[in-house]
Protein backbone atom coordinates (compact mmCIF):
# COMPACT_ATOMS: atom_id res chain seq x y z
CA UNK A 1 0.00 0.00 0.00
CA UNK A 2 1.53 3.50 -1.10
CA UNK A 3 1.04 6.18 1.57
CA UNK A 4 0.01 9.80 1.19
CA UNK A 5 3.12 11.56 0.05
CA UNK A 6 4.65 14.66 1.31
CA UNK A 7 4.54 17.17 -1.91
CA UNK A 8 7.71 18.43 -3.16
CA UNK A 9 7.39 21.17 -5.37
CA UNK A 10 10.13 21.69 -7.79
CA UNK A 11 10.53 24.79 -9.58
CA UNK A 12 11.67 24.28 -13.01
CA UNK A 13 13.10 27.39 -14.83
CA UNK A 14 13.62 27.71 -18.29
CA UNK A 15 17.21 28.24 -17.95
CA UNK A 16 17.64 24.87 -16.35
CA UNK A 17 17.74 22.87 -19.53
CA UNK A 18 20.33 20.32 -19.50
CA UNK A 19 21.30 21.75 -15.70
CA UNK A 20 22.76 20.04 -12.70
CA UNK A 21 19.33 21.77 -11.30
CA UNK A 22 16.97 20.15 -14.28
CA UNK A 23 18.89 16.35 -13.85
CA UNK A 24 18.75 16.80 -10.10
CA UNK A 25 14.73 17.78 -10.38
CA UNK A 26 14.32 14.80 -12.97
CA UNK A 27 15.89 12.23 -10.33
CA UNK A 28 12.91 13.25 -7.39
CA UNK A 29 10.48 12.72 -9.98
CA UNK A 30 12.16 9.45 -10.94
CA UNK A 31 12.62 8.59 -7.04
CA UNK A 32 8.62 9.38 -6.76
CA UNK A 33 7.66 7.57 -9.53
CA UNK A 34 9.76 4.21 -8.90
CA UNK A 35 8.07 4.22 -5.63
CA UNK A 36 4.50 4.09 -7.02
CA UNK A 37 3.72 7.62 -6.52
CA UNK A 38 1.76 10.16 -8.83
CA UNK A 39 3.70 13.27 -9.69
CA UNK A 40 2.48 16.34 -11.72
CA UNK A 41 4.71 17.59 -14.48
CA UNK A 42 4.53 20.41 -17.72
CA UNK A 43 4.23 19.26 -21.05
CA UNK A 44 3.53 20.78 -24.45
CA UNK A 45 0.11 21.45 -24.21
CA UNK A 46 -1.41 21.21 -20.21
CA UNK A 47 -0.19 19.94 -17.18
CA UNK A 48 -0.46 15.93 -17.11
CA UNK A 49 -0.57 13.79 -13.86
CA UNK A 50 1.73 11.06 -14.51
CA UNK A 51 2.85 7.61 -12.18
CA UNK A 52 4.19 4.71 -14.12
CA UNK A 53 2.13 2.65 -16.56
CA UNK A 54 3.53 -1.01 -15.62
CA UNK A 55 2.50 -0.03 -12.04
CA UNK A 56 -1.36 -1.15 -11.04
CA UNK A 57 -1.48 0.50 -7.79
CA UNK A 58 -0.14 4.03 -9.28
CA UNK A 59 -2.77 4.04 -11.97
CA UNK A 60 -5.52 3.20 -9.44
CA UNK A 61 -4.12 6.47 -7.92
CA UNK A 62 -4.34 8.39 -10.80
CA UNK A 63 -8.03 7.38 -11.24
CA UNK A 64 -8.63 8.05 -7.82
CA UNK A 65 -6.92 11.50 -7.52
CA UNK A 66 -8.93 12.59 -10.38
CA UNK A 67 -12.15 10.92 -9.76
CA UNK A 68 -12.43 9.70 -13.44
CA UNK A 69 -14.37 7.21 -14.95
CA UNK A 70 -12.71 3.55 -14.96
CA UNK A 71 -14.02 3.07 -17.90
CA UNK A 72 -12.10 6.26 -19.75
CA UNK A 73 -8.75 5.20 -20.80
CA UNK A 74 -4.65 6.76 -19.96
CA UNK A 75 -2.58 7.28 -22.36
CA UNK A 76 1.55 6.79 -22.32
CA UNK A 77 3.92 8.60 -23.18
CA UNK A 78 7.77 7.56 -23.94
CA UNK A 79 10.98 9.37 -24.62
CA UNK A 80 11.93 7.88 -28.10
CA UNK A 81 10.05 6.67 -30.85
CA UNK A 82 11.69 3.42 -30.93
CA UNK A 83 10.29 2.70 -27.60
CA UNK A 84 6.96 2.94 -29.48
CA UNK A 85 7.42 -0.28 -30.50
CA UNK A 86 7.90 -2.15 -27.77
CA UNK A 87 4.45 -1.27 -26.22
CA UNK A 88 2.19 -0.93 -29.57
CA UNK A 89 1.75 -2.92 -32.81
CA UNK A 90 2.89 0.17 -35.17
CA UNK A 91 0.52 -0.33 -38.63
CA UNK A 92 2.07 2.99 -40.05
CA UNK A 93 5.54 3.82 -41.44
CA UNK A 94 8.11 5.36 -38.95
CA UNK A 95 8.49 8.36 -40.86
CA UNK A 96 5.12 9.11 -40.00
CA UNK A 97 5.60 8.57 -36.32
CA UNK A 98 8.60 11.24 -36.77
CA UNK A 99 6.40 13.87 -38.58
CA UNK A 100 4.31 14.04 -35.38
CA UNK A 101 6.59 13.14 -32.23
CA UNK A 102 7.60 14.57 -30.21
CA UNK A 103 4.68 17.17 -30.34
CA UNK A 104 1.21 17.89 -29.31
CA UNK A 105 -0.54 14.56 -30.77
CA UNK A 106 -1.37 11.00 -29.07
CA UNK A 107 -1.72 8.01 -31.73
CA UNK A 108 -3.26 5.06 -31.06
CA UNK A 109 -2.71 1.34 -31.76
CA UNK A 110 -3.23 -1.70 -30.76
CA UNK A 111 -1.25 -2.51 -27.55
CA UNK A 112 1.29 -5.05 -27.48
CA UNK A 113 1.83 -7.68 -24.58
CA UNK A 114 4.71 -5.97 -23.18
CA UNK A 115 2.12 -3.39 -21.30
CA UNK A 116 0.62 -3.57 -18.13
CA UNK A 117 -2.54 -6.01 -18.80
CA UNK A 118 -4.28 -3.80 -15.65
CA UNK A 119 -3.64 -0.87 -17.83
CA UNK A 120 -6.90 0.32 -19.64
CA UNK A 121 -7.73 -3.54 -19.80
CA UNK A 122 -11.15 -2.57 -21.42
CA UNK A 123 -9.41 -1.90 -24.79
CA UNK A 124 -7.01 -3.75 -26.71
CA UNK A 125 -5.88 -0.18 -28.22
CA UNK A 126 -3.11 2.34 -26.13
CA UNK A 127 -2.73 6.24 -26.95
CA UNK A 128 1.04 6.85 -26.96
CA UNK A 129 2.94 10.20 -27.28
CA UNK A 130 6.11 11.94 -27.05
CA UNK A 131 5.46 15.48 -25.41
CA UNK A 132 7.35 18.21 -27.86
CA UNK A 133 9.30 19.13 -23.69
CA UNK A 134 12.76 18.68 -22.84
CA UNK A 135 11.91 17.63 -19.47
CA UNK A 136 9.20 15.37 -20.45
CA UNK A 137 11.42 13.50 -22.88
CA UNK A 138 14.33 13.17 -20.20
CA UNK A 139 11.51 12.08 -17.37
CA UNK A 140 10.71 9.09 -19.94
CA UNK A 141 14.20 8.61 -20.91
CA UNK A 142 15.64 7.94 -17.58
CA UNK A 143 12.44 5.91 -16.41
CA UNK A 144 13.50 3.88 -19.21
CA UNK A 145 9.89 2.56 -19.34
CA UNK A 146 6.19 4.21 -20.08
CA UNK A 147 4.62 7.12 -17.33
CA UNK A 148 0.74 6.96 -17.68
CA UNK A 149 -0.30 10.29 -18.85
CA UNK A 150 -3.58 12.20 -18.45
CA UNK A 151 -4.74 15.81 -17.39
CA UNK A 152 -4.02 17.32 -14.36
CA UNK A 153 -7.58 18.03 -12.89
CA UNK A 154 -10.61 16.76 -11.75
CA UNK A 155 -12.31 14.58 -14.07
CA UNK A 156 -14.65 16.67 -16.32
CA UNK A 157 -12.96 20.18 -15.39
CA UNK A 158 -10.86 22.32 -17.52
CA UNK A 159 -7.44 21.49 -18.29
CA UNK A 160 -4.69 23.49 -16.19
CA UNK A 161 -1.89 25.87 -17.79
CA UNK A 162 -0.07 26.47 -14.44
CA UNK A 163 0.03 24.53 -11.21
CA UNK A 164 -2.17 26.58 -9.15
CA UNK A 165 -4.53 26.18 -11.07
CA UNK A 166 -4.73 22.22 -9.96
CA UNK A 167 -3.37 23.25 -6.47
CA UNK A 168 -6.20 21.19 -4.77
CA UNK A 169 -4.89 17.78 -5.70
CA UNK A 170 -1.43 18.59 -4.67
CA UNK A 171 -1.80 17.27 -1.11
CA UNK A 172 -2.07 13.56 -2.83
CA UNK A 173 0.82 14.18 -4.61
CA UNK A 174 4.69 13.08 -4.30
CA UNK A 175 6.23 15.54 -6.57
CA UNK A 176 4.93 19.28 -8.55
CA UNK A 177 6.93 20.22 -11.22
CA UNK A 178 6.39 23.51 -11.71
CA UNK A 179 7.68 24.26 -15.29
CA UNK A 180 5.79 27.88 -15.18
CA UNK A 181 2.81 28.88 -17.35
CA UNK A 182 1.56 26.42 -21.11
CA UNK A 183 2.71 28.38 -23.48
CA UNK A 184 -0.20 26.91 -25.37
CA UNK A 185 -3.18 28.46 -23.72
CA UNK A 186 -6.35 26.83 -25.71
CA UNK A 187 -6.16 24.25 -23.07
CA UNK A 188 -6.97 21.86 -25.66
CA UNK A 189 -4.66 19.06 -25.17
CA UNK A 190 -2.97 17.35 -27.90
CA UNK A 191 -4.69 15.90 -31.28
CA UNK A 192 -5.72 12.89 -30.43
CA UNK A 193 -5.39 9.76 -33.92
CA UNK A 194 -6.86 6.52 -34.27
CA UNK A 195 -4.22 4.49 -37.06
CA UNK A 196 -4.93 1.45 -35.44
CA UNK A 197 -6.37 0.30 -39.18
CA UNK A 198 -4.24 -0.52 -41.81
CA UNK A 199 -4.88 2.80 -44.33
CA UNK A 200 -7.59 4.64 -42.11
CA UNK A 201 -7.22 7.72 -39.67
CA UNK A 202 -9.76 8.71 -37.04
CA UNK A 203 -10.06 11.50 -34.83
CA UNK A 204 -10.80 10.91 -31.56
CA UNK A 205 -10.03 14.35 -29.82
CA UNK A 206 -9.49 17.00 -32.14
CA UNK A 207 -7.07 18.76 -29.86
CA UNK A 208 -4.80 21.64 -30.67
CA UNK A 209 -3.28 20.97 -33.90
CA UNK A 210 -6.37 19.06 -36.19
CA UNK A 211 -6.41 20.49 -39.48
CA UNK A 212 -2.60 20.25 -39.60
CA UNK A 213 -2.57 16.77 -38.62
CA UNK A 214 -5.16 15.63 -40.96
CA UNK A 215 -3.41 17.45 -43.81
CA UNK A 216 0.00 15.43 -43.43
CA UNK A 217 -2.28 11.79 -43.32
CA UNK A 218 -4.19 12.82 -46.21
CA UNK A 219 -1.74 14.53 -48.19
CA UNK A 220 1.37 12.92 -47.77
CA UNK A 221 0.64 9.37 -46.42
CA UNK A 222 -2.94 8.50 -48.26
CA UNK A 223 -4.87 7.26 -45.29
CA UNK A 224 -8.50 7.91 -45.52
CA UNK A 225 -10.93 8.98 -42.45
CA UNK A 226 -12.48 6.21 -40.75
CA UNK A 227 -16.03 7.33 -39.89
CA UNK A 228 -16.54 4.49 -37.97
CA UNK A 229 -16.66 4.56 -34.35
Amino acid sequence: MCKEPNTLVLRLFPQSKDTPEETEIIQSSVKALKEGHVIAVPTDTIYGLACLAQNTEAIKRVYDIKGRNGNKPLAICVGEVQDIYKYCKVSVKDELLRDFLPGPVTLVFERSETLNADFNPFTRLVGVRIPGHHFMRRLCQMCDEPLALTSANISNQASTLAVHEFEELWPRLAVVVDGGPVADESRLGSTVVDLSVPGRYRIIRPGCVCSTAVTILEKKYGLLENSSK
